[in-house]
């Protein structure tokens, strides 16, 4: 006879209610992710990656903007992620995280309590959802995989990262050694 499931699902309204204490909440089909407040090493990285990102998008500001968490990206009512960076099609800037429901790109900073859930959780949802291209930077081992909708495995890149925002755009190329060495 099979056990009942008695996991403990949770709704974005439930999630969107809990206090201000420092954790980041996440829900991936009504499971609840917590994750603490993250690490210098994973700021520096962040820092280092939305600059150039910004710096990338500033021409292309009337179609896609980039922006960093806590930020609300909600898809149902059991599916609500805050990704590190994300950039989104530039009519979807409504003033409303609730309109921001197509990520074009979507960046996490492995942190040791965030790994699993990055790596696996959050990016079959992301694939699910469409994300046009989930970046997961490891920055112990200073490489990025790069996930795709339709992937079975990452690519990884360990020198020479490559996005363009549309077909017709120029590529943004981030050489991974300037981000890593900046590292403590």
């Amino acid at each position: 006879m099979a056990m009942p499931t008695t996991t403990r699902r949770y709704t974005v309204e439930e999630v969107l209610a809990f206090p201000a204490d420092g954790n980041r909440y996440e829900l991936v089909h009504g499971e609840l992710l917590v994750t603490p407040a993250p690490t210098q090493k994973h700021q520096i990285v962040l820092k280092e990656i939305f600059f150039r990102l910004r710096q990338y998008l500033r021409p292309c500001a009337t179609v896609a903007r980039a922006f960093f968490s806590p930020a609300d990206i909600i898809w149902s009512a059991e599916e609500y992620v805050q990704p590190d960076i994300f950039v989104v099609p530039a009519a979807e800037v409504t003033g409303d995280w609730r309109d921001c429901q197509t990520l074009w790109l979507a960046v996490e900073v492995l942190s040791p309590s965030s790994a699993r859930h990055d790596r696996v959780t959050k990016r079959n949802l992301h694939q699910e959802k469409g994300v046009a291209t989930y970046w997961v930077i490891d920055a112990d081992a200073r490489i990025v995989e790069v996930w795709r909708p339709d992937d079975q495995r990452p690519e990884i890149v360990s020198d020479l990262l490559r996005w363009r925002v549309t077909a017709e755009a120029l590529d943004l190329e981030i050489r991974l050694e300037e981000i890593f060495r900046t590292l403590p």
